[in-house]
């Protein structure tokens, strides 16, 4: 015998229910809590309890929609009978036993709930989709020409249908005018109303990098110095661009606060650079890497200072506006010709490079810094071997992140050379023999530094550089 009872909660069953729930709150914030508990957080129907012997499972179905007042729609295909006990759970939970029990699926449609197995609803699905895409192919086509303005047409053509994955229908075409970079597309409305959609985001502007470079070439302790004096009195988070604070990575802020107390502070404590340093240190050499000064300011006047001292020496001071990852070469020297000869025999001039050049790729991160990938290469004539000259080639290659218009120092690529000088008293020193006595003949070694001074600035799209800005 068949039995059932529907019941609705008392008032001990209420407050029941209600620690229940506030635990059930709690388990969402414990891990250790089951999954069961969370899962019950999806069943909001009114409980039932339910005890049926081999009932079938349409009569099941027709109890639970007849409890929450459902329009009901059973198909044939579900058939069988089931055995059940459940004690105050909620009316759409029970549903779902029963369903997932059986292999059937429910379909929400308006407000009618519609019941039949997997297999038949998958086959619904199945028939749906072959009748929207016979539906698609009786759709007329429309076309479309989009004027491109920042993008290449050809790069976009290329994303919308590329192979396998294409953003257009089947039926969909996409043809590309060089000459005016114009896309013309062929499309249903609906289709070509989210490719519009789509090209509109894609074809904005790109965000631009001016990158201003001073290649200096200077003496072994220039580069030490500059370090250690742009090490000491380290300012954090302040204005770079009005010439009233260096900031350099490193440096104790806390210790200006004694300073301006009139107390003493150990000068170790405000370097960017460790004392005593041991003999094979080079002094100044982390603070030089990453120097936050502006171009303009006091890095200026330490390199005309220095050029004044005849310790440094700008050799160029090139400046390039360059796109959002696009790489930006700047290079400077001489080609080497050499006669070489061909597989046949014939004599032919070929040339070498032995430049200085400074290769960077910048790319603009969400939070307005610019990474640079940075390759300087400073290449010179060595020695001739057969006629053909070999080259001598010294390269750095970096990736750093830096602020907007933070100043970067790179180093570290060196040249020896040797100079000779004689100073003699005229006439006896031109003397055979004595002449040595009236003369003084000196030999010195030099050691010099190639520095690359870097300063990124991105460039606004509503911004007119004037050219007293570029000079900044």
């Amino acid at each position: 015998m068949n039995m059932y009872s529907l019941s609705a909660p008392s008032k001990t069953e209420c407050r029941a229910l209600k620690s229940l729930l506030c635990l059930l709150l709690l388990s969402m914030c414990n891990p250790a809590m089951s999954d069961n508990s969370q899962q019950q957080m999806h069943y909001q129907g009114e409980r039932l309890s339910l005890d049926f012997q081999d009932i079938e499972v349409r009569s099941a179905l027709q109890l639970l929609a007849d409890f929450n007042g459902s329009n009901l729609v059973v198909s044939d295909s579900v058939t069988g009978s089931l055995t059940l006990t459940l004690k105050q759970v909620p009316w759409d939970q029970a549903l779902d036993i029963i369903l997932r029990t059986k292999g059937l699926t429910q379909r929400q449609r308006g407000n009618v709930l519609y019941i039949a197995t997997n297999e038949e609803m998958a086959g619904h699905d199945r028939v749906a989709l072959q009748a929207q895409q016979q539906t698609q192919e009786l759709v007329p086509l429309i076309s479309e020409i989009i004027a491109i303005k920042y993008a290449r047409a050809s790069d976009l053509a290329a994303l919308l249908k590329d192979g396998e994955n294409t953003l257009l229908s089947e039926r969909g075409q996409v043809s590309v005018d060089d000459r005016t970079n114009t896309l013309l597309l062929q499309d249903t409305a609906h289709k070509l109303a989210e490719v519009c959609a789509l090209i509109e985001r894609l074809d904005a502007p790109v965000k631009q990098v001016l990158i201003e470079s001073r290649i200096v070439v200077a003496n072994d302790d220039f580069g030490k110095d500059l370090g250690a004096r742009f090490g000491v009195f380290n300012v954090d988070d302040k204005n770079l661009n009005n010439g009233k604070a260096a900031d350099v990575i490193g440096g104790n802020l806390d210790m200006l606060e004694p300073l301006a107390a009139g107390d003493t502070v150990a000068l170790g404590d405000m370097l960017n650079v460790d004392l005593p340093v041991s003999e094979n240190q080079r002094a100044g050499q982390f603070a030089l890497s990453f120097i936050k000064v502006p171009l303009g300011f006091a890095v200026n006047m330490e390199l005309s200072a220095a050029q004044a001292e005849s310790r440094a020496e700008v050799m160029s001071n090139p400046r390039v506006i360059t796109a959002n990852q696009s790489t930006a070469r700047i290079e400077t020297g001489s080609e080497i010709p050499y006669v070489s000869q061909t597989s046949s025999g014939a004599t032919d001039v070929e040339f070498k490079k032995a430049v200085l050049s400074l290769e960077v790729t910048p790319q603009i991160t969400p939070d307005n810094k610019v990474s640079m990938l940075v390759s300087v290469t400073n290449d010179s004539v060595g020695d001739i071997f057969q006629g053909i000259p070999s080259i001598n080639t010294n390269e750095v290659t970096s990736n750093v992140l830096v602020n907007n218009g933070q100043t970067i120092v790179l180093g570290g690529i060196y040249t020896e050379g040797s100079t000779s000088s004689s100073t003699k008293v005229p006439f006896f020193g031109d003397l055979p023999v004595a002449g040595r006595l009236f003369r003084n003949e000196s030999k010195s070694n030099n050691k010099k530094e190639l520095l690359i001074f870097m300063t990124p600035k991105i460039i606004d799209e509503e911004l007119n550089f004037t050219y007293q800005e570029a000079q900044l």
